[in-house]
């Protein structure tokens, strides 16, 4: 008879969790940073408001966004009225269109990494689901289960309310759910919406135009397993290590509250500050097993939540320009998508590696580094290990 130990062993894969595919998805319509002050303010009838208006060009043009996507249309927008203003009462309608929209944009990149996974879909044994994007029961996990036509029995997992830290959660724990289920194969999934945030300006709450200046439209997915069948699958980068730590001295530095003009968000000004001035902690933390403090000789996958928070972290640690190129050109082609935007930055740098022939998918290095910030100030941190491409 088989001991516990056995059953515990056979239980376990043997090596470590791997991203085996990703895909993203951005809805179709896009608004381009350059026009969108006036279309912002004329769109919330507030073009009277003349210096809340170039406060916020001169935040557009500070963004280094060129544009992003937006489910959000005129007719959508025209349709609800109350959505434009500040504090009009429409969390009915907000939560009318994100519980079809989320999953159905999340099924989109899905199926897009699905298919560049290559193997049967029935083949995927858990399910993660992420969005900051309103909440619904059954949740946007059960509903993607229903688009994908996946297995009934699928194990699923559902993350409500994380913000933009959380595309480090879902990697954090996709990592524990492949290398504690020999066999499993798991679809991560981030799908976020600013249909939630938009609303009209309001002298007030100058941290809400900082949102409608960056947040934009987008969804993720990748596909996590270990022992990858290499006849078949194609490994892209190893997950070594995954925490999750909450910055000291952070509280209030980023909240979020849902209410009846649906979901409001607070920043202080010292955000990029509180990220930079910890995340050499999380760092050495990280790789400290690996004998690496050259913090120059690793690729660098960062949550894109604003050029300031690029910015000092660079600075502080004296890092080279194009370490942060992917994330970059992310956050200029697509705004802030909050948990999706790692997953986005992951896809950018390994087509990067590929298209410009590098040795592996980490920009010709072998390991790198994944961060997510966000709401506590919350701070994920993923080791990857990149896989050789090959020729």
């Amino acid at each position: 008879m088989a001991t516990l130990e056995d059953l515990r062993k056979a239980q376990r894969a043997n090596g470590p969790a791997t991203v085996l595919a990703i895909g993203t998805a951005s809805p179709d319509n896009v608004v381009y940073q350059s026009d969108y002050a006036d279309y912002y303010f004329r769109m919330t009838n507030s073009e009277h408001l003349t210096d809340l208006k170039n406060k916020f060009k001169n935040l557009c043009e500070k963004s280094m966004i060129r544009k992003r996507h937006m489910h959000l249309t005129d007719d959508i927008l025209k349709a609800n009225p109350n959505m434009c203003e500040f504090r009009g009462t429409s969390l009915n309608a907000r939560q009318d269109i994100v519980v079809e929209e989320v999953p159905r944009l999340g099924a989109e990149a899905a199926v897009n990494a699905i298919n560049e996974w290559g193997l049967p879909k029935s083949n995927i044994t858990h399910v993660i689901f992420c969005t900051t994007s309103g909440v619904d029961m059954p949740g946007a996990d059960y509903q993607i289960t229903k688009l994908l036509g996946l297995r009934s029995n699928v194990n699923r997992f559902m993350l409500y309310q994380q913000g933009c830290f959380a595309g480090g959660t879902v990697l954090r724990l996709a990592k524990d759910l492949a290398e504690n289920n020999r066999g499993a194969r798991v679809l991560a999934v981030c799908s976020e919406s600013t249909v939630m945030t938009f609303r009209g300006p309001s002298e007030d709450h100058l941290d809400s135009l900082i949102g409608q200046a960056l947040f934009g439209d987008g969804a993720s997915a990748v596909i996590v397993g270990s022992d990858p069948d290499l006849a078949v699958e194609r490994p892209i980068y190893e997950l070594v290590y995954a925490s999750q730590t909450i910055a000291p001295d952070s509280k209030g530095a980023i909240d979020g509250h849902l209410r009846e003009r649906g979901l409001t968000f607070h920043l202080l000004k010292d955000v990029p500050s509180v990220i930079s001035n910890n995340i050499e902690t999380s760092l050495t933390d990280a790789f400290a097993q690996l004998g690496i403090d050259d913090w120059n000789s690793i690729f660098w996958l960062v949550h894109p939540g604003g050029p300031a928070i690029l910015d000092q972290v660079e600075a502080k640690l004296g890092l080279h320009k194009e370490k942060m190129a992917a994330t970059r050109h992310v956050l200029s082609e697509y705004g802030n998508m909050s948990s999706a935007c790692v997953m986005f930055v992951m896809d950018e740098m390994r087509q990067r590696s590929a298209k410009e022939g590098k040795s592996t998918t980490g920009d010709g290095l072998e390991w790198g580094v994944l961060f997510g910030f966000g709401p506590g100030l919350t701070v994920e941190t993923v080791v990857l290990h990149a896989v050789p491409i090959a020729k």
